[in-house]
Formats: structure tokens, C-alpha cells, sequence
């Protein structure tokens, strides 16, 4: 149980259902309910499915061109700090949406959902926790993001924006934590 917690909580900081809510509210503005719900169910399958491909071959073909796990762990680590970081920092608004017609797998499933993090993420955890519970935790994240999108209107208006940026800010925080153990076990595998 604590191997599936040890995936879950760095997965689902990586995707960041709190702090993506205004974004997708952006990007799906001016669908009606239904659409909305496609979308929502499109862009969660999509994510997911990626995720899972990533999850399945990415060790494989990272090792194929040789690319060893302290390596991902120093350059993945480097690049969730740097999103972190990016999130803590930043206060640039959410995108409007104008210019896209159809939201659903691409750009909210992927990238948004399924960003560099979460793949970085899912590789790592591969690493250290086998196939079977980074695919559960991914699972369990993914339907925790759809409820969360399919609320995500009656949430952010519970939240507010400020209530929404402060969570998201603590869920960036946590992700810098877990980039840094992860650039620190990297290192101390290639002094071993």
C-alpha cells in the first residue's frame, strides 16, 4: 500500500488537476455540457493512454540508446525542479482558448495533461517500483483528474482563484521536494 502512495502522490502532483482547472476551463469555453464532457473523457483517455505507452517501452528505449537510470533520474529531476519552479514563480494567466475548435486529446490530454513531468515521472517510478503500481497509481490519478475536470467549474468557483493558485502553488512545492530526491538518488547511484 505505501509503494502505491509512493507513485500516486508524485503523479498526481505532476499532473496538477487543481492547477490545470482554469486552463482547461479556457480552453473548453463556449462548449455546451456535453461537449465539455467529451472533451474531459477525450483528453483523461488520451493522457492516460500515453502515460501507459511511456510507462511500457520508455525504459526499454531509453536503455536501447543508452540512457541509464541515474541518468533520467538526474535529468528528470532537473526538469520537474525546473516546471516546479517554473509554477512557483510564474503568474502568467490562463490561455484564453482562441484558435482551438476541437480541445479534447490534443492540447489537453497532451500536453496538458500528459506534460513532460508526468512522463518523466512515470519512467522514474517505473525504475523503482516495477510496471504494475505506477500503473495503478497512474490509473487512480487519471480518474481523480476527470472528476476533478468534470467538476472543475463548481470547484473553481468553491476555490476561487486564489484558492485554486494557493493549491496548486503547494502541489508545485512538493513536486520541487520530489525533483530534488530524485537529481540526489541519481547522483549517489553514480558515486556508488
Amino acid at each position: 500500500m505505501k509503494a502505491f502512495w509512493v507513485c500516486f502522490v508524485p503523479l498526481f502532483v505532476a499532473v496538477d488537476p487543481i492547477g490545470i482547472m482554469p486552463v482547461f476551463l479556457g480552453l473548453t469555453r463556449g462548449l455546451d455540457q456535453a461537449a465539455f464532457r467529451r472533451a474531459v473523457y477525450a483528453s483523461v483517455a488520451t493522457a492516460w493512454a500515453a502515460a501507459v505507452v511511456f510507462l511500457a517501452v520508455g525504459p526499454e528505449l531509453l536503455g536501447f540508446i543508452g540512457i541509464r537510470v541515474q541518468d533520467i533520474m538526474v535529468a528528470g529531476g532537473a526538469l520537474l525542479f525546473v516546471i516546479a519552479l517554473r509554477d512557483l514563480v510564474g503568474s502568467e494567466p490562463a490561455p484564453a482558448g482562441a484558435g482551438v475548435e476541437r480541445p479534447g486529446a490534443v492540447p489537453l490530454g497532451v500536453p496538458l495533461i500528459a506534460g513532460p513531468g508526468l512522463l518523466t515521472a512515470v519512467i522514474l517510478l517505473r525504475g523503482g517500483h516495477g510496471f504494475w503500481t505506477p500503473a495503478l497509481a497512474l490509473s487512480a490519478v487519471m480518474l481523480t483528474t476527470c472528476a476533478t475536470l468534470v467538476f472543475s467549474a463548481l470547484l473553481l468557483r468553491l476555490l476561487g482563484n486564489s484558492g485554486a493558485r494557493v493549491l496548486s502553488k503547494i502541489a508545485s512545492l512538493v513536486l520541487a521536494a520530489f525533483a530534488v530526491m530524485l537529481v540526489r538518488r541519481g547522483l549517489a547511484g553514480f558515486l556508488s
